[in-house]
């Protein structure tokens, strides 16, 4: 019975996991694949992938303070701006993901962790505590700026590049979601009167 037990002990111990482990990088963050299956120079590749990193690191910054307003906003706008908030936030993901999957494609490697976003972004970091509407709306706002001025300064270096992906990318799929959140954002900041007096 005490063999048998022994010999099931050391069954289980055969099937538990590997955890732990310790590996060297198999590529360096800031590089570029040299050989793959696409027709851009190396150079360029990575001229684009730099770019597109730090959109990224700043789209990254914007979606995670679309989240922080979403649960702290308050006031008589709560509602419509909690969800409002909440929208753009699932939007920013998808944004997000889009423009870490291009990065890839190129040969390069993304940033991912919120450390390294926190260093690389341009977006200025907001406090930990709640703030007032007003200056929630403001800082999305100049968010969006920074990402809408970063759209047009990579679209531009792409298309002399001959980088139609990125181009395309830039334009489509990160510039106008973020023009279009602008646009709402903003509406909320016209001073307008609920009722009109006689």
């Amino acid at each position: 019975m005490a063999v048998a037990m022994k010999k099931a002990q050391t069954a289980d111990a055969s099937v538990a996991p590997h955890w732990h482990a310790q590996a060297k990088e198999i590529q360096k963050y800031g590089t570029v694949v040299q050989d793959i299956p696409h027709p851009l120079d190396a150079n360029v590749r990575a001229d684009m992938v730099a770019r597109l990193n730090q959109l990224l690191a700043d789209s990254i910054a914007l979606r995670d303070m679309y989240k922080k307003h979403h649960w702290q906003v308050a006031g008589p706008t709560f509602y419509q701006l909690h969800l409002l908030f909440d929208k753009h936030f699932n939007e920013q993901v998808e944004v997000v993901d889009t423009i870490a999957e291009r990065v890839q494609l190129l040969g390069g490697v993304t940033i991912a962790m919120g450390g390294d976003v926190a260093e690389t972004t341009k977006i200025p970091r907001p406090p930990r505590g709640r703030e007032e509407v007003p200056v929630q709306l403001s800082r999305l706002l100049d968010a969006h700026r920074i990402i809408i001025k970063s759209c047009l300064d990579i679209s531009d270096a792409a298309d002399k590049a001959g980088d139609q992906g990125t181009n395309d990318l830039v334009v489509s799929d990160v510039l106008r979601p973020n023009e279009l959140q602008s646009w709402f954002l903003g509406q909320h900041l016209v001073e307008m009167p609920l009722v009109l007096e006689k």
